[in-house]
């Protein structure tokens, strides 16, 4: 209970709209118990009776009866009375339908707006989460949790939650009418209860440590298609479609059979619940049968006991199988609330000072690093950046290039030593101040399926007109390609921008850090998936867009870092080498080895 609890805080917004409902609801029972209650004046007309009341005082049932319609049938006219009680018994219906459908509708807009909330609430927690988390964590898992997940927990939010209170309000009216009109049969019924709770006990408990598998199979499946479609031209490059619909197929028949497993235990309890309704219906056929032969109870009131006892049957029914339905959507709700639970480090890790401006200098202090408590990355890196420089990071795959530049926009924290910017440690800054500063080009361009306008305005399209976005792209060597699409600059690019080259991929990139006008920019690979001739109008726009900033560039290829300010050579973590392109030349270090492996060939002074 005390997850669902949880479940329940995101009720407190649309409480008097879920609890209204509740109460019309409970008030709907009442009325459904009232219009049997209605059926015995009829029956006593069937069987001849002198009046169509009981006399009263039997029993509290009765006594309602000749309080409400005593004066309908005082008159002695059987078919008028009749006739009025028909009326009363349609105007009962049609009330009682009325405020159902009114209390549905209330739970249903709660219900959706308590899911619509849970996914806003997710989302901006996703957010808060670093880069590690996601690093972990699959993204079909994440997708499964935020779409399918938060779907499911909503029953037992709502609709579900509505059928259950419905059901128990149902049972306590109609248990109150059956000991009205005959407690010893109630009693009978009654003890027959507790065989039906201990029968269904094992099934909850298998249903309980079941469902949590079979959600997490779905993640797996979700996971599994996400990655093909991502991958699709890897896929079909490397004709793996058999392997892939092999692993999927496995996938897919895990996850049913988990299914089938819970269907099974599930669906028996509805035949548990069906042979406890015929034993008990049974049980006070015989019963009261003989009770009517000894006339302590009359025949009507014997009759409508056995409608309102096999009426019954419907909410126990409900209620027998509530546990599967509850444990599936609980379930559920447990994997959302899983993610919430996970610390937002990267939200909690934000300074409280707003940084404005980059002045001075970027320095790497004793810096260390390793992910998840692993070996270090990165071992008691210090160098410094001063503004307006350009610092090339090089070295061997592995090294730790990488890692050293996503600690400047603070995607991880190091572990040892501090980053400072103007003599300021960067965790005292706000990140998203921080990150404004900052522009990333790597060699994995990131676009969305949006318009190519949006794609280089990205997250600000509000802020920049027109001009400025064609200007940026001009300056990126990317104008004539977009004004060439069918829709120019309001073309959709495509999932992952699927309708343009990579080189053109990269050139809107680049655009879109110039459009920023970012006072620091990191280049983490820009050129190395290139061919000749988009290498050539990229590194034309990076020259550009390098004008007046302080650079940070990772580069395979040496010949694009040969007029850096600094060179820092890399190895397993550490800096072992520092200069310019010349000055390390002539040592015969790392960078020597990794010059004559590119080049084949001893170094050439660089050209004027």
């Amino acid at each position: 209970m005390g997850r669902y609890r949880e479940l329940l805080r995101f009720l407190r917004p649309y409480s008097a709209l879920f609890f209204g409902g509740l109460a019309l609801t409970a008030f709907a029972t009442v009325l459904d118990g009232f219009t049997f209650a209605l059926v015995i004046p009829f029956l006593r007309a069937v069987f001849g009776q002198s009046s169509l009341l009981p006399p009263a005082g039997q029993n509290p049932v009765e006594r309602v009866l000749q309080m409400v319609l005593g004066p309908m049938l005082a008159g002695g006219n059987t078919q008028a009375a009749l006739r009025d009680v028909i009326l009363v018994i349609v105007s009962a219906m049609a009330l009682k339908n009325l405020i159902l459908y009114v209390s549905r509708v209330m739970v249903a807009v709660a219900q959706e707006r308590v899911v619509r909330d849970m996914r806003m609430r997710l989302y901006t927690h996703l957010q808060g989460m670093g880069l590690e988390y996601f690093q972990r964590t699959k993204g079909g898992q994440l997708l499964t949790r935020m779409l399918a997940d938060a779907e499911a927990a909503k029953p037992i939010l709502g609709s579900e939650a509505l059928a259950f209170v419905q059901s128990v309000g149902t049972l306590i009216v109609y248990l109150a009418m059956l000991i009205a009109v005959s407690w010893q049969l109630t009693l009978l019924s009654l003890v027959l209860a507790p065989f039906l709770i201990l029968g269904l006990r094992p099934l909850v408990r298998r249903l309980q440590r079941g469902y949590v598998g079979v959600l997490n199979d779905r993640g797996d499946l979700t996971s599994l298609m996400q990655e093909t479609v991502s991958g699709v031209r890897l896929v079909k490059a490397y004709a793996a479609e058999p392997y892939e619909r092999k692993r999927f197929f496995a996938a897919a028949d895990r996850y049913t059979r988990g299914l089938i497993r819970m269907q099974r235990i599930s669906i028996l309890s509805g035949p548990i619940s069906e042979m406890f309704g015929a034993v008990v219906t049974v049980a006070l056929l015989w019963v009261g049968a003989s009770m009517v032969g000894a006339r302590t109870i009359d025949s009507e009131s014997f009759i409508v006991f056995l409608f309102v006892a096999l009426r019954l049957l419907v909410p126990l029914k409900y209620l027998s199988n509530w546990p599967a339905t509850y444990q599936n959507a609980l379930s559920s709700g447990e994997r959302v609330l899983d993610v919430l639970d996970q610390t937002p480090s990267e939200a909690l890790a934000s300074g409280r000072e707003n940084v404005r401006a980059f002045r001075a200098a970027i320095a790497f202090a004793d810096v260390r690093f390793a992910y998840d408590g692993g070996p270090d990355v990165l071992e008691g890196v210090t160098f410094e950046a001063p503004h307006g420089s350009v610092t090339a990071i090089v070295g061997a795959s592995g090294a730790g290039k990488s890692t050293l530049v996503d600690l400047l926009p603070r995607f991880y924290e190091p572990t040892g030593g501090a980053i400072t910017l103007d003599g300021r440690d960067l965790r005292e800054f706000t990140l998203p101040s921080l990150r404004s500063l900052m522009g990333i080009v790597s060699q994995e361009t990131v676009l969305f399926n949006d318009t190519a306008r949006a794609n280089i305005a990205y997250g600000a399209l509000d802020r920049y007109d027109a001009a400025a976005i064609e200007t940026a792209a001009r300056a990126a060597n990317a104008h004539d390609f977009l004004a060439a699409l069918p829709r120019g600059y309001d073309t959709i690019l495509g999932e992952r921008g699927t309708r343009l080259s990579g080189g053109e991929r990269q050139r809107i990139a680049i655009a879109r850090a110039l459009l920023r006008d970012p006072p620091i920019l990191i280049l983490d690979e820009a050129t190395s998936a290139l061919d000749s001739e988009s290498e050539h109008l990229v590194q034309e726009a990076i020259d550009r867009l390098l004008e007046g900033r302080t650079v940070f560039v990772i580069a395979h290829r040496l010949s694009t870092v040969q007029h850096a300010t600094q060179i820092l050579v890399l190895d397993k973590g550490r800096i072992v080498e520092r200069g310019r392109h010349e000055e390390l030349l002539t040592r015969d270090g790392v960078y020597r080895r990794l010059y004559m492996l590119q080049f084949g060939a001893e170094p050439r002074p660089l050209a004027d």
